[in-house]
Formats: C-alpha cells, structure tokens, sequence
C-alpha cells in the first residue's frame, strides 16, 4: 500500500471505530445538522453529499431530507439524516427539535460560515455555538440521571477526538463533533492580509477549542 492508501485507511477506521463490530445486515443510521451564515452554501453541500443535481432554494426554517447509501456490495443501506437551520441566527431556538437524546450518539453538526461577510462571522458562530452547546450539555446532564454509560461513553468520545495536550474543558468535550466550514472562500481572497489573517487565526482557535476540523 501507499503511504496514501495508509492514511486514507487510519482515517477511516478512527471515524468508524466500532465498523468490526457491525453485523451482517445491520443498517447504521447517522443525523447531521447544517447551520450557519443565511446563503453561505449550506443547501449546496447538502445535495452535493446527496448527488442531486437542482438547484439549491432558500430554507424556509427547519428542514429535513434523507439519502441512504451502501457501505459494500449486496449490503443494506445505510441512512444518513441531513438537517438544515435557515433565517442565520433568527431560529436558533429550533436546534433543540433534531438533536435528541435519542440520537446524540450519532450526530454531528456543521457551522457553514460565509467569508464574504466578516463583520457576521463572529456573532453567527458565538451565537449558533452557544445554544448548540447549552442544549447538549442539557442532554447529556438527563443521561447522567437515566442511562450513565451512554454518556460516559458520548464524553470518551469526544475526548478522543481531541489532541492530547488539549484544555479539556466540559463544554468543549461535548462539542467535539463540530466540523466548521467556509464558503465564498474566493472573496475572502479580496481582503487585505491583515484581515485574513485575523479571521484565519480566530477560526483555527475556535475550532481548537472545540476540537473541530476546519475546511
């Protein structure tokens, strides 16, 4: 194998640690919620992951749509749920309806920023981080009370994706499966190189923080 072909593989067995443990015929299903910036390209990733060629409509508050996919050859397919938050940060009350005790487990979230825009960048992703964070810490605070191991394991995880030298704090174990992405990259090339850098610099931070991958 290639030093590639290695990397692709650590990869995938670091995302899918429990794949061995699967079995034959067993469907996973997986939940995400897209938010961010009002037409940052949050529709766009969506059908993209989805293989669907339309074009994208503004999201009307919260929705829901479903693609499912095999992971080999005469097997099941899985199921993966997407949501999308629209109206920016005007609905943010709403996050609490896809992110449930019953999925935690299987969820992640995606903060879709818009760089054209950099005096929103930051209040966006304060606020839609800050509801975010205080709904699942009050999941995870009902699974202490009714099922421990569940959330000693949803911590363990989160732990994991962290670096070692990382500032484990509580919030920000809990928030580890936050994936921050960024649109309209090619105006961000506009700004003057102070600018950019500052915003490059306070995006890698939070991601950081929260153990998030920033692409």
């Amino acid at each position: 194998d290639t030093l590639w072909d290695l990397a692709i593989a650590e990869v995938e067995k670091r995302e899918n640690p429990d794949d061995d443990d699967v079995k034959p015929g067993e469907v996973w299903e997986k939940s995400i919620l897209f938010m961010g910036n009002k037409n940052g390209g949050k529709t766009t990733i969506i059908l993209r992951c989805l293989e669907r060629e339309e074009s994208p409509k503004p999201t009307l508050a919260l929705e829901y749509t479903f693609g499912r996919r095999a992971r080999r050859h005469n097997t099941p397919k899985d199921v993966a749920h997407f949501w999308e938050l629209g109206g920016g940060t005007s609905l943010v009350e709403l996050i609490r309806i896809p992110i449930t005790v019953h999925n935690i487990r299987s969820f992640a979230v995606v903060l879709v920023l818009d760089l054209s825009k950099p005096n929103e960048l930051w209040t966006t992703m304060e606020s839609l981080l800050q509801v975010t964070r205080n709904h699942v810490n009050k999941i995870v605070t009902k699974l202490e009370k009714t099922n421990p191991e569940v959330a000693a394991e949803i911590k363990q995880r989160m732990w994991n994706n962290l670096q070692r030298d990382h500032p484990k704090s509580f919030n920000c174990s809990i928030l580890g499966f936050l994936l921050t992405s960024m649109f309209h990259s090619q105006l961000f090339q506009e700004f003057n190189s102070e600018m950019r850098k500052i915003i490059s610099k306070t995006l890698r931070f939070v991601s950081h923080y929260y153990g998030a991958s920033l692409v």
